[in-house]
């Protein structure tokens, strides 16, 4: 919005040029969104505590969590609405590729908002059914892939790191590759959401990583320079990361241990699904096994546990999964483990941003 309202004005107001550029935007769209978390925080956790959104917390869990039992939840609505508001401030409105990013991320906080409600406020102790969550989650990420793909001028082509002639074409297959990148990262994200400030965290480190991935993709010069795929418009994208990281941040600050309030599923949902989308469209989505690898390994530790579990009858891989239990049943302090965790999470983000120059 402020950048069709004032850089127009750039011909008679030198100073309101500043505006063309995508990083210029991108610093204060992060500001802008921290600012709005910041700023609201108190006043939202307020509210939260008035209509009694309390956290539930599950009996057959770590018992050091019972007593966390009604902080407020659902304070993902106020990170997505940081980062809305802030992405149409400071994005160029006509760019596709925000407004997809704008679809799967209020439509997947719709899909979490629904079940934290039912949770919440009805009291009902599981909220949407599994496969109706599922259901609606591919339902987005499928329309979203559908859109990506029927754009003239982007590439179906898979990009290998470290596998430069390595890249199918994939086609319509896409929509479907692209959908489970999206759905898988939505549920990786809301796995991890488990421990005070542990999901954010790399939800920041992702954010700032991919924000440079969307710039160099969508720079053609770059793009060419570091030999990866460019995208046409996907500089925009950067924005959006960066109001995503700016708003995340601004929500650590109630977030961290101990919390003042948790995300919820209207959090971790959509920023798992908006993640997975910028790598769609940054033509990154197989490096998102590293950028978001904290996720995967969060997602890999549960499957695997389920999986052990129904073959031996029983036994388990870990104490508890996700893996970030299994650590506080072996003694570690909560703090300890998110730290530790982000110290991971950051270490894989720089090894992906290393790809850019192993090609």
């Amino acid at each position: 919005m402020l950048y069709h309202l004032l850089y127009p004005l750039h011909t008679s107001i030198s100073a309101f040029n500043v505006f063309r550029y995508i990083t210029f935007r991108a610093i204060y769209a992060s500001l802008t969104a921290f600012l709005i978390c910041f700023v609201l925080g108190p006043w939202f956790i307020r509210k939260l505590r008035e209509m009694q959104i309390g956290q539930y917390i599950r009996d057959d869990g770590p018992q050091a969590h019972l007593k966390k039992a009604g902080t407020p939840t659902m304070g993902g609505t106020l990170i997505i609405f940081a980062i809305v508001v802030s992405t149409l401030l400071w994005t160029n409105l006509t760019n596709f590729y925000v407004w997809i990013l704008l679809m799967v991320t209020t439509s997947y906080a719709g899909i979490g908002f629904i079940d934290d409600y039912l949770m919440q406020v009805k009291k009902r102790s599981k909220g949407l059914s599994a496969r109706g969550k599922l259901a609606l989650q591919i339902l987005v990420a499928v329309m979203a892939g559908v859109l990506v793909i029927t754009r003239p001028d982007f590439n179906t082509q898979v990009t290998i790191p470290f596998f430069k002639n390595i890249s199918p074409h994939l086609g319509w297959g896409y929509v479907v590759f692209a959908t489970f990148v999206i759905v898988g990262t939505s549920n990786a994200v809301n796995l991890t959401d488990g421990l005070d400030g542990l999901a954010i965290g790399p939800v920041v480190i992702a954010g700032v990583t991919y924000m440079i991935f969307a710039y160099v993709a969508g720079h053609i010069k770059i793009a060419d320079y570091l030999q990866i795929t460019y995208v046409a418009g996907s500089g925009e994208a950067a924005i959006f990361c960066s109001a995503m990281a700016g708003a995340g941040v601004g929500f650590l600050w109630f977030n961290a241990y101990p919390a003042q309030m948790f995300m919820g599923d209207v959090g971790s949902l959509p920023l798992g699904g908006a993640l997975g989308t910028i790598a769609v469209i940054t033509k990154q989505e197989i490096l998102l096994i590293l950028v978001g690898g904290l996720f995967v390994i969060e997602a890999l530790s549960v499957i695997f546990q389920v999986g052990f579990f129904k073959i031996t009858k029983g036994r388990r891989i870990f104490r508890m999964a996700p893996l970030h239990h299994h650590f506080e049943l072996k003694g570690w302090a909560e703090p300890k483990v998110i730290v530790r965790f982000w110290i991971i999470a950051l270490a894989l983000a720089l090894l992906a941003m290393s790809t850019l120059k192993l090609r």
